[in-house]
């Protein structure tokens, strides 16, 4: 696809970034570009050593703006301030009183705002500087109430992109309805997505949610070459090591099973607080071994020697994960919780169980280890599925129409089921 021109660039926001367990910003302003989009990379703060994981990471953290960076310069904070003012009185002021009107409830609540404004003078004076003619932020948090701010100061339109499932645990606090509100439109990642916002939003703006999914670059990965043989039947878990990602589950599964299965082996990329957790469990049980973050093209690699991923979350949006394992014809073993079920067909492109239920989860990693005839058909099917509706080049191409203004009406339509 090509051809798309905007009138100007794109600031494009978010909290941290890079950021290893956020690929898909890095692919979706790759695929922006390449669509003819002029995007300027801007963060709150820089992101970690530890992001920095690939050569993709270390080239964007050199081209991103960071506001925290400038912001905390004394000088740079009071020229912002004067840049913005003296531009346009009125629009100083009037995001001056969005702040207050927008924070949590109580004083904590309210100077957390006049910092978010104080960070939003600072980006408003970069992307007019910048001629910036539209604003995207990824997430509807904290980050989102910054450019919610900053579009204001600046006079220019903001979107932002709802992800869950953090943004969607304190909806009310996050004024999630305002934010939609004022958006030029609000992208939601998946139809459960669009459903939460919804709930929390007013019914005049509901044709502001527009669905444009996350994806993957499908042809990056190797897809219908079976796993190299192996006397093991390799599980893969790729995520942060946090209470969220449902891995005391599946180590309790694989404890269960390798009483009567040794051959199975469970191979984790991630990083997180349960780390500690997870090593002294890893060594007690056996047959775990974590591998910590990895880049894009290792976690491909070791995608293509896997027989299958597991992905016990209690709580997701769609995750990427899921749709660069299936891009890589492995079948996959999620939970059926928030937008899981749009990505994984229970029985066709994967196996999907309850959250939290450590019996059926070791269930179906039985049900698939003893059949690599199931295994080859879902992997298949899932790529099906990824190269369909999850192509991060599509994806771009609709988010894209949406920066021209060409913003149309209602959600995207589900694809039609089979006969």
């Amino acid at each position: 696809m090509d051809g798309f021109r905007t009138t100007g660039p794109i600031a494009y926001l978010t909290g941290e970034y890079p950021k290893a367990s956020h690929t898909f910003i890095l692919r979706e302003i790759a695929a922006l570009r390449a669509v003819g989009v002029t995007v300027q990379p801007a963060s709150i703060r820089r992101g970690t050593p530890g992001d920095l994981i690939g050569q993709q990471e270390k080239d964007a953290q050199a081209e991103t703006f960071y506001v925290l960076e400038t912001a905390r310069r004394p000088a740079a904070l009071i020229a912002a301030q004067f840049f913005c003012l003296l531009r346009r009185p009125s629009r100083y002021f009037e995001a001056l009183l969005l702040a207050v009107r927008s924070g949590r409830p109580g004083a904590k609540g309210l100077i957390w705002q006049l910092f978010y404004f104080a960070e939003a003078t600072v980006l408003a004076k970069h992307m007019m500087r910048g001629n910036a003619v539209h604003l995207h932020n990824h997430f509807a948090d904290s980050s989102a109430n910054v450019a919610m701010l900053a579009a204001t100061l600046a006079g220019i339109p903001f979107s932002f992109t709802l992800h869950g499932p953090a943004e969607l645990f304190e909806p009310e606090s996050w004024h999630l309805g305002k934010k939609v509100a004022r958006s030029a439109f609000t992208v939601c990642i998946s139809h459960f997505a669009r459903s939460q916002a919804m709930l929390f939003s007013d019914p005049d703006h509901w044709d502001k949610l527009k669905i444009v999914h996350c994806g993957v670059f499908p042809d990056r990965y190797t897809s219908g070459v079976p796993a190299a043989a192996s006397d093991e039947t390799r599980l893969l878990f790729v995520g942060r090591i946090t209470a969220i990602k449902g891995l005391r589950v599946l180590f309790s599964a694989i404890e269960g099973l390798r009483k009567t299965r040794p051959d199975l082996h469970l191979s984790i990329i991630g990083d997180g607080p349960d780390r500690a957790w997870a090593e002294d469990e890893a060594r007690r049980i056996g047959g775990i071994t974590l591998l910590g973050y990895r880049s894009q093209d290792e976690v491909s690699e070791a995608l293509g020697h896997a027989d299958i991923l597991v992905l016990p979350s209690f709580a997701e949006g769609v995750p990427v994960v899921l749709m660069e394992a299936m891009a890589s014809g492995r079948p996959v073993i999620a939970t059926s919780v928030g937008g899981v079920s749009e990505l994984v067909e229970d029985g066709v492109s994967g196996r999907l169980v309850a959250p939290g239920d450590a019996v059926a989860l070791a269930a179906a990693i039985e049900t698939l280890a003893d059949d690599p005839e199931a295994r080859a058909t879902m992997g298949a099917a899932g790529r099906a599925k990824v190269e369909a509706e999850f192509d991060v080049a599509c994806e771009a191409g609709l988010l894209a129409t949406l920066f021209q203004g060409e913003t149309g009406g209602g959600p995207r339509p589900q694809p039609a089921e089979d006969a």
